[in-house]
């Protein structure tokens, strides 16, 4: 996936303009917010956005590229692949449309509905899939199984953003879903619209090995995962790019997996 970097040379003016404007002023009047203050507001703000969105329909594409290596780092398989993607109030919904520059297989569609439901089972989440479903980065649960420290401000798509460092507490958290496993392991950095205080930004590392399973479905050894997320309307923010590098073992068969996406194309469905 691509990771949108915003620190290029000659944007340094456009940064001045931009800090000197309302966004700025904005960000100044709540410069007293502590880390917790900005976390709970956009907790707040996620779970609004998320319960009976008012929010327009939108539609647009996003090309996945997958890429798994072997051992000496030689790639085995390279799928790269368009998806439609729908978003309206707070749910998103995908529909493959192209795997490899063709029509996906029935072997296709029937992988990616196994997929999802893998990862409804080990988010703990009903079949269904409603919960799942949600487009949102940020819930209650989560955010309290980390501490934070304001880091700084920034700016994220000429949008004035307080950048959030994260790590989990100590002691661990208790572990009640299979994902709480892996969420007990993860740091990174988190930036938050200064105007309304939805994930702009994220940057996630795994800082120890975790076993899947107990060690028998295999183990995840490294995880580098980077997303950014576009406001396209008012109240709603979509993904437009990411990108993941996974180490470990599935089975007794070493593995890495590099991802990378991009989204583009946004409008409204009607």
């Amino acid at each position: 996936m691509i990771i949108c970097r915003f620190r290029k040379a000659g944007a340094g003016l456009a940064a001045l303009v931009l800090w000197a404007g309302p966004g700025q002023l904005a960000l100044r009047a709540q410069s007293a917010l502590s880390a917790g203050d900005i976390m709970q507001r956009a907790v707040s703000r996620s779970q609004q956005v998320h319960t009976g969105s008012a929010s327009p329909g939108y539609t647009c594409t996003k090309v996945s590229v997958t890429e798994e290596m072997d051992s000496t780092g030689k790639i085995r398989e390279h799928k790269e692949k368009v998806y439609q993607i729908c978003s309206r109030a707070g749910s998103t919904s995908a529909r493959l449309v192209e795997v490899n520059g063709h029509a996906p297989g029935p072997a296709d569609v029937k992988k990616q509905s196994e997929n999802e439901m893998s990862l409804r089972q080990l988010l703990g989440e009903s079949k269904s899939g409603k919960a799942g479903d949600r487009d949102s980065f940020l819930t209650p649960d989560l955010v309290a199984r980390f501490d934070f420290k304001l880091a700084g401000q920034d700016v994220v798509n000429q949008r004035p953003a307080y950048q959030i460092a994260f790590e989990p507490k100590d002691p661990e958290p208790p572990i009640h879903r299979m994902i709480d496993r892996l969420v007990n392991r993860l740091s990174g950095t988190l930036w938050i619209d200064a105007d309304e205080f939805e994930v702009a930004r994220a940057e996630i590392r795994l800082r120890s090995e975790v076993d899947l399973l107990g060690g028998l479905a295999g183990c995840l050894r490294t995880l580098a995962y980077s997303v950014t997320r576009m406001r396209v309307a008012d109240g709603l923010w979509l993904n437009s790019a990411s990108s993941g590098d996974f180490e470990g073992r599935k089975l007794l068969d070493s593995m890495r997996i590099k991802t990378k996406s991009q989204t583009t194309d946004f409008r409204p469905s009607g």
